[in-house]
């Protein structure tokens, strides 16, 4: 113990609130690894999640137990929303302290980062569990790959490391949690089950245009990469969450193992509600469907992105919409809630095109969908696409596009009239009969939605008349003299 370089590390998730970035319902999953990564190596390791610790939000009572209690504390950031405000809140903490930032955002902004908040010591770029450990142990700055940090008024950034073995990152230690999480809808609960988060491999073998997850913020393919599927049941075994989504970008790549872990499941008679996320080749393959089924596999992520197929191509999605009418036609067959995850906006698209998602997915029976702007990434293979096409722009790295037809308040009436033309009352009751009849709401979960009833009706139903969209001439005129900008970073 006395041998250790530092005494007490602070893990520090800075987002409070209900927005995109405090991300709802998922626990801190990345600083949870981080976590995990310096058992050992430290004293003593408290994990704080601020969405919580609202004794906490106030800077003054952190940093009074920063000052007594801290010697390293490490913070994730990782989404572009509430960007500002997370560096305003970083820049209170206290600078005697060695402070770690990591994350995906803080990954793309590090020179930013250092610029606006001169207490940050170090800058994990990419994943960090080998870092944050090499950092820990007291191995000199300069020879830890993926680490930027300050030397003598400078800011060193070493080469970009080698991406960990999945199979040798430990896994999250759920007890170092000081709450617990809930299904919740902008910060309204909606059931009574507690929600975790598992995460079985990294990277995704395919290459679909629009999707960057493959890669991290440096632009580092990141292969698919698979952890042994007993270190995955043994994790499994330690969580207490009632619902539990397996975060992998495409749960079935390997359709055998993911066979293997259902047949796990059902033999350590691990019984919770599943959720994940799948692509339609899926629906080709009905026995490892109806083991998923008896596995209690209940909710599937399915990313359609489009009704078109000259959008899908667009897209390089490899379907064509008869295949995804073929697919649902086989998953609506099974006791499973079906999720589809659509882009508006795309290049090329018309207004009509956008406004038949709702239509198209009511046709292939879409249980529920959701739904977002075409948006660029630094290393999105689409973002040389849009800057050269004539009449396409964006604001920003991880930003939306848009054109001179469609600028940002004519995407917002489209986007409003594809929610109302879904999501109706009839829409409603089949939501709310399907998650009942299969098992995904639960008895209590109907005292809980009814508490809430008044406030999830509001948020629902109350939004603007919806409008059909017309040409802005004066919107779209300010749009043709926009340009992409570049953010600051590596």
């Amino acid at each position: 113990m006395n041998n250790l370089k530092y005494k007490h590390a602070l893990a520090l998730n800075p987002y409070f609130g209900h927005g995109t970035a405090a991300m709802g319902i998922f626990p801190p999953t990345g600083l949870e690894y981080i976590a995990a990564s310096m058992k050992g190596l430290v004293g003593k390791i408290t994990l704080m999640d601020l969405r919580g610790e609202k004794q906490y939000q106030n800077p003054t009572a952190l940093n009074e137990f920063i000052n007594t209690e801290i010697d390293l504390l490490c913070i994730s950031i990782r989404w572009e929303t509430q960007f500002d405000r997370i560096c305003d809140f970083v820049c209170q903490l206290p600078s005697h302290i060695t402070t770690v930032v990591g994350g995906y955002k803080a990954t793309q902004e590090v020179d930013y980062l250092f610029e606006r908040c001169p207490n940050i010591d170090m800058i994990v770029r990419g994943e960090g569990e080998e870092i944050i450990g090499q950092i820990v142990k007291g191995v000199p700055y300069k020879e830890i790959l993926g680490l930027s940090y300050r030397e003598n008024g400078k800011v060193i950034h070493n080469a970009n490391q080698v991406l960990p073995d999945v199979s040798k990152i430990s896994f999250p230690d759920r007890s170092m949690r000081r709450q617990e999480y809930f299904i919740s809808h902008n910060g309204i609960r909606l059931s009574g089950q507690t929600f975790d988060t598992v995460l079985t491999t990294r990277g995704c073998p395919f290459t679909c245009k629009f999707c960057t997850f493959s890669l991290n913020p440096l632009g580092q393919k990141r292969t698919y990469t698979e952890r042994p599927v007993e270190s995955v049941i043994e994790e499994l075994k330690t969580v207490s969450a009632n619902v539990v989504l397996f975060s992998d970008d495409n749960f079935f790549t390997n359709l055998k193992r993911a066979e293997r872990i259902c047949d796990l499941i059902i033999e350590n008679k691990i019984k919770k509600t599943f959720i994940v996320q799948a692509r339609i080749d899926i629906a080709k393959h009905p026995t490892i469907l109806a083991k998923a089924q008896d596995a209690g596999f209940k909710l599937f992520l399915i990313g359609v992105e489009s009704p078109h197929d000259r959008i899908l191509y667009q897209l390089q999605k490899g379907i064509t919409q008869k295949q995804i009418r073929e697919a649902f036609a086989v998953l609506t067959k099974y006791d499973i809630f079906l999720h589809g995850y659509f882009i508006y906006g795309n290049i090329g698209e018309t207004e009509e095109e956008m406004l038949y998602i709702p239509k198209f997915a009511k046709e292939i029976k879409v249980d529920s969908i959701s739904f977002q702007k075409l948006r660029i990434e630094k290393f999105s293979p689409l973002k040389e696409v849009v800057e050269s096409t004539p009449g396409y722009y964006y604001n920003r790295i991880g930003g939306p596009v848009y054109s001179d037809k469609f600028g940002h308040e004519e995407l917002k009436i489209i986007r409003n009239r594809i929610r109302s033309s879904f999501y109706n009352f009839l829409q409603a009751a089949h939501i709310g009969h399907k998650a009942w009849r299969i098992g995904l709401c639960r008895p209590g979960d109907l005292i809980v939605i009814l508490i809430n009833l008044p406030r999830l009706v509001f948020n629902l139903l109350t939004h603007k008349k919806p409008k059909k969209v017309r040409k802005n001439k004066h919107i779209a005129s300010k749009l043709q003299s926009k340009k992409p900008l570049e953010p600051s970073g590596t």
